[in-house]
Formats: C-alpha cells, sequence, structure tokens
C-alpha cells in the first residue's frame, strides 16, 4: 500500500490519526518496554461499570496466570460472588486481548468488554497471556487455549454455557482467536459456538496492505516489529505453523461461525479479507464488513465516530444473532 494520506482517512477519525501519528509514529522495542512499565501500573483496576474479579490460576508448569472476569453486576443480586452455581446460565466468552502480542493486559478493552456484556449478560473471562517480550511463540497461545479449557471444565461454577463458548478478540486478540479456534478443531477437547477475529494480525508474510503501510496506530514498521518479537528467525520461513500465523493454515473446513471486520486502510486489511473469503468457500457461516477509511483500531480510539457507532452495532448485532444461532455441545 502506498503512503496512506489524511485525505484517505475517515473525517471524523482524521483528527485522531493526525495526533497519533505525531506522538507514536511507530513502536520501537524502547517504546515497547515503557508503554509495558507505564501500563503495569493499571493492573487489576475497574475501568468498567461491570462486576469484575482477578483469579491467578496454576499453569501446569507451576507458573501462574492472571485471568479477568467480567460480568453483569444484576447477576450478583444478594449471594456472594465465589458461591457455586447459582448464576441462571450465559453465554462464556473468551476475550483475547490485542497489543502486537508484546503489550497491553486485559484491562485495557475495557470498552468492548463493556459493549459486549451490556448486550449479551455474558461472562466474559481474560487471560493476561505472557507477551513476546517475556517468551515468543507458543507462549501466548498456551495460556489462551488453557484458558478456554479453564472456561469449559468450570463452566457450572461461572453459570456459564457450556455449550456456548465463544473465542474473541482484536488484532493479536484476533490472531490469538483464530489460532485458538484451529487447536479446538484439530485437537477436539473442547467446542467453541462461534468465533469473532477482530482486525485480526493473520499473517507474518507481508500483503499488500501490510506492505509500506504508514496508517495511525498500527503500520508496516510496527507490524514487521512485532512479528519478528513474536517468531524470531522463524519469521516469513516455511518453519512458521498455521498456529503462529493462522493465514497459512490449508484447511479452514470445520471451524466455528465467524464474525469479522476490518478498516479498509490498515495493515490487516488484505489478509482478513482472503482469510473470511476461505472461510465462506470453505463452507464456514461468516459475517463481515470492510470500513472504509479506518485505521486499526478505530472504534476503541474515536468510539463516538459514526463509522465507529456502526462497526460497534454491526459487531453487538453479530453476537446477538450469534448468541441465538449458534450452539456447539461438549464431547
Amino acid at each position: 500500500m502506498a503512503h496512506v494520506s489524511d485525505e484517505m482517512i475517515d473525517l471524523e477519525l482524521r483528527s485522531t490519526g493526525r495526533i497519533i501519528r505525531r506522538v507514536l509514529p511507530y513502536f520501537t522495542p524502547t517504546s515497547i518496554r515503557w508503554a509495558n512499565r507505564v501500563t503495569h501500573l493499571l493492573n487489576g483496576v475497574n475501568y468498567t461499570h461491570l462486576h469484575y474479579e482477578q483469579r491467578h490460576l496454576r499453569r501446569p508448569d507451576g507458573t501462574d496466570l492472571r485471568i479477568c472476569i467480567y460480568r453483569p453486576k444484576a447477576k450478583l443480586a444478594d449471594k456472594t460472588f465465589n458461591t457455586d452455581s447459582f448464576f441462571a446460565p450465559a453465554p462464556g466468552i473468551l476475550w483475547i486481548h490485542g497489543g502486537g502480542f508484546a503489550l497491553e493486559f486485559p484491562e485495557l478493552e475495557a470498552f468492548y468488554f463493556q459493549k459486549i456484556v451490556d448486550a449479551t449478560n455474558a461472562v466474559l473471562v481474560a487471560p493476561d497471556y505472557r507477551k513476546s517480550t517475556e517468551a515468543p511463540y507458543p507462549a501466548a497461545l498456551e495460556d489462551c487455549y488453557w484458558t478456554l479449557l479453564w472456561l469449559k471444565d468450570h463452566a457450572k461454577q461461572l453459570g456459564v454455557r457450556s455449550d456456548q463458548l465463544i473465542v474473541a478478540g482484536a488484532s493479536a486478540g484476533g490472531n490469538l482467536t483464530a489460532a485458538v479456534s484451529l487447536l479446538a478443531r484439530d485437537r477436539k477437547d473442547v467446542n467453541i459456538a462461534f468465533q469473532v477475529p477482530i482486525c485480526p494480525m493473520l499473517d507474518d508474510r507481508e500483503t499488500p496492505s501490510s506492505c509500506d503501510n504508514d496508517a495511525p496506530v498500527w503500520n508496516t514498521a510496527s507490524n514487521r516489529l512485532c512479528w519478528n518479537m513474536y517468531l524470531g528467525k522463524r519469521r516469513v520461513t516455511a518453519a512458521v505453523p498455521a498456529y503462529a500465523a493462522p493465514a497459512r493454515v490449508q484447511d479452514l473446513s470445520g471451524l466455528p461461525p465467524t464474525l469479522s471486520y476490518v478498516g479498509d486502510i490498515e495493515p490487516f486489511h488484505d489478509e482478513t479479507v482472503t482469510y473470511m473469503n476461505r472461510l465462506t468457500a470453505a463452507g464456514v457461516e461468516t459475517r463481515f464488513r470492510v470500513f472504509p477509511g479506518a485505521f486499526h483500531v478505530f472504534d476503541a480510539l474515536v468510539p463516538h465516530a459514526e463509522i465507529s457507532e456502526d462497526a460497534a452495532k454491526f459487531l453487538l448485532d453479530g453476537f446477538e444473532y450469534g448468541i441465538k444461532n449458534f450452539f456447539a455441545n461438549q464431547n
């Protein structure tokens, strides 16, 4: 993609895009390190009006994995939160945060949590998976998949329908959503009702839209850096497995119904369009939109723009449709 000019950006997103380009034109190892130091101080803060709880789960290797659990406060009534089995069964959402595998933590995506839980009354579980700055692939994927298995095994205690487990996430979280869904299909130890990879980071190889892209928020320079941190020297080689870069998977049949959207000026446009088209061709039910003039995660950064409200409606309508229509019983 050639230079993304201001005129190519939606009018209501344009001023925010200019500011972001000026303040942080692209990520570097230093800016990632500093961002993680600062945002680490915000772990454990509830930015929603939902009920929020942290738990620390023991990984199979003995280390701790922090997870965040969100649910509507109305579901609590006068009960103690940790009392088992008093909630009415609700959809269970595994939400996987973004950040190029190297940045962020669950609480920073409260924008999505608030809207989705309000619309669906779901229980949302978000793991604080290991970043590539700590451990490269497959650490993040292992954490997310293990959290999904934990969600399945604790569905009754959490008040979750075991036949309606949903996996969702944006950006790198969209990659991990797709990868978790692939693993679940192949391992057959958990069934997913539907998946929601939003503006997903699917391909370590450059596409026309991810090459020479200088759009705000996420561009070619940031993309190359974060893929290198996640995959190391394997990036763009035949050694990269499809579970690391789902665009590489050969067979997309048997995957759960899929909801997604992407901006047309962001690096992930082409890989997302291709992936969704391939899912449809493989017989997977899909709901998909491209938003013209939208840069990466535009809806979270400029939520009151008309295009962002349109994206939010599309997302919530898709969740509501999926919850009414898609179920997957556990074996």
